[in-house]
């Protein structure tokens, strides 16, 4: 018994060494906790860390729009430990609005993977005067209606801004914080419409507290199959979608970096991912080359864009002090 009691002792002993010494490595948020991209970040570090045999944490720096926690990652160490779960919001529109930023969006990191996109979700009261899209654009056309958004710059800004543009209407511009402080207002009357990803807007619109309007993309969302897209009614520049996917620091190491798109690939193949994705629309997964391709498109795009909609550096998110 003596010794079955040590040999068990040193067991654990060598389990404990090996645990301690098992890799760590860190996914950095761009936002507070909570939001769509830091649970797709958490959904992805749990699953991850089998195929890595890594310990994988979360961690959240929000700040100026997301730029501090993607500068902070452009500048750590290219060695597979640091990663970043960004978004088009948090990594193209305030890497190219924002004239403070050091880092290129598209040159400064390496894509490991996109998990998915999709197309932004317009939703109003459930007792507005106006059934649809065209009725909504009609009325706009003699009274002044609202439109919020998570901020100036934001994608919901931009998502109404685009409205404007495509339907030639003036939606007044109504800023929060994020969307949810703006639903509650949205509920009350005080706004008529919010763009917003799905994820967020989904649940409020099976709870009917809301009512969709139009998506703004190239076609309809399978949950909503009543909701026609703006590409079907005629406009076709007003489409604008947000994508959820990991980079690195640029310069990996090549097998590096395959294994992480590997292991990311294996994670977003999951059944809780795929579930997840499922219920929130998101689809569109691209390995390492295609979404480095679909990066340098989108900032090639917004960067001239944002001028033609009156989105200047005037309108990005103020930076916040860098963490030291």
């Amino acid at each position: 018994m003596r010794r079955l009691a040590i040999a068990m002792v040193w067991a654990a002993l060598g389990f404990s060494g090996a645990a301690q010494a098992q890799e760590t490595i860190k996914i950095v948020v761009p936002f507070a906790a909570g939001g769509p991209v830091d649970t797709m970040a958490r959904l992805m570090a749990q699953e991850m860390q089998g195929p890595l045999g890594a310990n994988i944490v979360v961690e959240n720096r929000g700040g100026g729009g997301g730029t501090i926690a993607t500068d902070l990652v452009a500048r750590a160490p290219a060695d597979g430990k640091t990663l970043l779960m960004g978004s088009q919001g948090s990594h193209v529109i305030s890497g190219v609005l924002q004239p403070h930023v050091k880092y290129d969006p598209a040159k400064s990191f390496d894509a490991i993977a996109m998990v998915g996109s999709v197309p932004m979700l317009v939703v109003t009261n459930p007792q507005a005067p106006f059934k649809d899209f065209k009725e909504f654009v009609a009325l706009a056309k003699t009274r002044n209606l609202s439109y919020a958004s998570a901020g100036p710059g934001s994608t919901m800004h931009i998502a109404g801004e685009l409205i404007n543009s495509g339907a030639q209407i003036k939606l007044t511009h109504v800023p929060y914080r994020g969307v949810a402080p703006a639903l509650p207002d949205l509920i009350a009357g005080r706004l008529d419409v919010v763009p917003a990803d799905p994820p967020v807007l989904l649940p409020q619109v099976q709870s009917k507290t809301v009512r969709p309007l139009v998506v703004l993309g190239p076609k309809r969302l399978a949950s909503l199959p009543d909701i026609p897209s703006t590409a079907e009614l005629g406009y076709g520049g007003m489409v604008m979608e947000n994508w959820y996917g990991l980079l690195a620091p640029q310069g990996l190491p090549a097998d590096v970096a395959a294994r992480l798109e590997k292991a990311a690939l294996t994670a977003i193949k999951s059944k809780t991912i795929q579930d997840h994705m499922k219920k929130g629309e998101l689809s569109g997964t691209l390995d390492r080359k295609g979404f480095s391709e679909r990066i340098a498109r989108d900032v090639a795009y917004w960067r001239p864009m944002l001028p033609k909609l009156g989105i200047t550096a005037g309108d990005a998110p103020a930076p916040a002090a860098k963490p030291k």
